[in-house]
């Protein structure tokens, strides 16, 4: 399909798909009995109240209710947004330490208290948000403090960049993983990633120098020790003076990183950065276009080198895809990569979307099969991924609609 004739189509596709299938499901998230949004629900719909909460999961609840609010401004996206901010500030803050904790229980124990820097970046992105539609003070100042934290224990003088995890007193901890699938290094693309978009975000609402002289650096880590020269794609995991230690690419983190340099850069103002910048996403976009992508227009997981050696389609990965591929259209122009936006749309549609029991499949097979047996909402399963794809594209197709 040509964009000329596509854009309304796919911004009215999208908008209706965000706002009667996606949000709707995350509705049903709230557990009266104990506060804040149950920890787990099974893909038939099946509630776990006694799961335990994710400190990731709440803080992308709060950012997806605050940032659909700002788009829509209806008033139980509101009410939502400020019960996942109280849920976050009376059990997931560290009253003593500062920080959030990892992990509660159902009834809002702490039962995890490791201070994951992935975590606080997700807790600054998702208070920079709430901020931008509740603006008190103690919301900025929280926000504020949470940089602070991040600054003043993760972040590496010498070579630059941000550790990955600290015990509850902030001491370093042997294990750093975000999972058991990671690699145990001390400094990894994920975290960094995340706070990229989280210190984005904060820029936006606090104009501080300091913000923003470490987001500069962030952006110029990726492009001079992230991106690999040789491949175009991301490399994944690396010690504290930044030597490489992993083969793999993920397809998902290359496309969704392609468009977050690009809107920090954006929002730095620092020309030459931009130039730098623009090059990198394309090659990122054309990375992902040419090795993660296969004939059914899915984005798969994971390869190397030697080609695709996880085929499954994650989620997540096909709602980066139609944002990442849409920018990179944006910026080139070429027809190629709004096809491929399309494409990763049009995949979703026809095997990610559930529509007997709502929301997205975690993840279907190369078939398109869905992976039954895996969460609808857990500790990784949010609305953030997909809501905000929605919530992109439709801004960046809002022009396109107009001419």
């Amino acid at each position: 399909m040509e964009p000329s004739t596509s854009f309304d189509t796919y911004y009215k596709e999208i908008e209706g798909e965000l706002r009667t299938n996606i949000l709707p499901f995350w509705d049903k998230t709230i557990d009266l009995e104990n506060g804040g949004f149950f920890g787990r629900i099974l893909n038939n719909g099946e509630v776990k109240k006694k799961s335990p909460k994710a400190s990731v999961l709440n803080t992308r609840i709060l950012w997806t209710y605050s940032a659909v609010y700002r788009k829509f401004r209806e008033k139980r996206y509101m009410e939502l947004a400020q019960r996942a901010y109280s849920y976050l500030k009376d059990f997931f803050y560290d009253k003593e330490k500062g920080g959030i904790f990892w992990l509660l229980d159902c009834k809002g124990n702490p039962i995890d208290t490791k201070k994951q820097i992935y975590a606080q970046a997700f807790c600054l992105y998702a208070l920079s948000e709430f901020y931008k539609i509740y603006r008190e003070k103690e919301v900025l100042d929280w926000t504020s403090e949470i940089f602070e934290l991040i600054e003043k224990y993760s972040f590496d003088p010498e070579y630059l960049g941000y550790f990955e995890a600290m015990d509850r007193n902030w001491n370093w901890i042997e294990d750093v993983r975000l999972s058991e699938k990671d690699q145990n290094e001390r400094k990894t693309t994920n975290t960094h990633l995340h706070l990229l978009e989280a210190y984005t975000n904060f820029l936006e609402v606090k104009k501080d120098e300091r913000v923003k002289t470490r987001l500069k650096q962030l952006v110029q880590i990726f492009l001079d020790k992230i991106i690999d020269p040789a491949t175009g794609h991301f490399n994944l995991f690396f010690d504290e003076k930044w030597n490489k230690k992993s083969q793999v690419f993920s397809y998902g983190h290359d496309i969704e990183g392609s468009w977050l340099i690009w809107k920090a850069s954006s929002l730095l103002g620092d020309e030459s950065l931009k130039r730098k910048v623009k090059e990198a996403s394309l090659r990122l976009a054309e990375a992902t276009l040419r090795d993660g992508v296969d004939s059914s227009g899915g984005v798969m997981n994971e390869g190397n080198i030697m080609g695709v050696f996880d085929s499954d389609k994650h989620w997540w990965v096909q709602a980066e895809a139609m944002v990442g591929f849409f920018n990179a259209f944006e910026l080139s122009g070429d027809d190629k990569f709004f096809n491929a936006s399309w494409d990763s749309w049009n995949f979703i549609k026809k095997y990610i979307i559930d529509y007997k029991n709502g929301e997205w499949f975690f993840r279907v097979n190369r078939e398109g099969i869905p992976y039954y047996e895996e969460d609808k909402v857990g500790p990784w399963k949010c609305p953030y991924h997909n809501s905000r794809a929605c919530l992109e594209l439709m801004e960046r197709l809002g022009p396109f609609r107009n001419n």
